[in-house]
This record gives C-alpha cells, structure tokens and sequence, in this order.
C-alpha cells in the first residue's frame, strides 16, 4: 500500500470541528486505505496548535501510539537531505515539518499528501514530482 503524508493543517483541522476545513479533512482521511505518515514537526505543531482543544493532544498520542499515525522520521539520520531542503526552497521559507515531509516523500517514493499548506503545490519530490494533495479545498457551503 503507499503512504500517505499527513501534514499539520489537516490534523489541526479533523481534531478541531471549529476549523474551516474540518468536514474535508475528517473524509479525506478516512478515505484514506494505505498507511498515514508523519514527521515528529507535524506532531509537535499539531499538538501546540490543539493545546485549547481538551483531549486533542491524547488523542493524536494515542494515534501515533496505535499506529494510526506512523512516523518513521528521524532527524539526525536525515540531517543532510533536510539542510539541502532548506537551501532549495529558502525563497518560500519552507519550515522544518514541510522539510521532513518533503524528505519522506522522497524515502517514501509518495507525494500524496493531506495537507492545507499551497506551498506543497511548489514543492517537489524525487525527480521534480509535483505533490498530490488529497484534501479537497473546495469551500464549505
């Protein structure tokens, strides 16, 4: 089955029903068959976003801890590859969970991707792939 990149702003957005892309981002995940990748950033930032929301932390945890939520990053094995991230895309300021998701998708062989950030339709991976973002954008009625 292949990955599927899972970026901040989606889960900020399917633990959080006050957000503006809430519903999309609850079904473009559960639509979702193969495995949900991460990066401890995305996490981190996930969590300090939903720090207002009660239980959003546990649950994301829970999620990482049951699998739900891989994350097969580690950034001090993949220091190189995310300080040549950073000096390819120093023009749009790429931060350090879009870096370790752009890495994933190169060790990974995705670029499917949940995510609600426009830079990942700047973004490549491998050989100059263009990302494929899996939420549907369309605004809420």
């Amino acid at each position: 089955m292949i990955p599927v990149l899972v970026d901040t702003g989606v889960i900020v957005s399917a633990f959080d029903r006050r957000q503006l892309y809430h519903t999309q981002c609850k079904r473009a995940i559960d639509a979702i068959v193969g495995p949900l990748v991460t990066c401890e950033s995305v996490i981190s930032e996930s969590i300090h976003l939903l720090r207002r929301v009660p239980g959003a932390a546990e649950a994301i945890l829970d999620n990482v801890s049951a699998g739900a939520l891989e994350v097969p990053f580690r950034l001090d094995q993949s220091t190189p590859a995310i300080l040549n991230i950073f000096r390819k895309y120093r023009d749009r300021q790429v931060d350090l969970a879009g870096a370790c998701l752009i890495h994933l998708a190169n060790e990974l062989k995705t670029g499917d991707i949940l995510t609600l950030d426009d830079d990942f339709a700047v973004y490549r991976w491998g050989a100059n792939r263009p990302f494929r973002n899996l939420v549907s954008l369309a605004r809420p009625t």
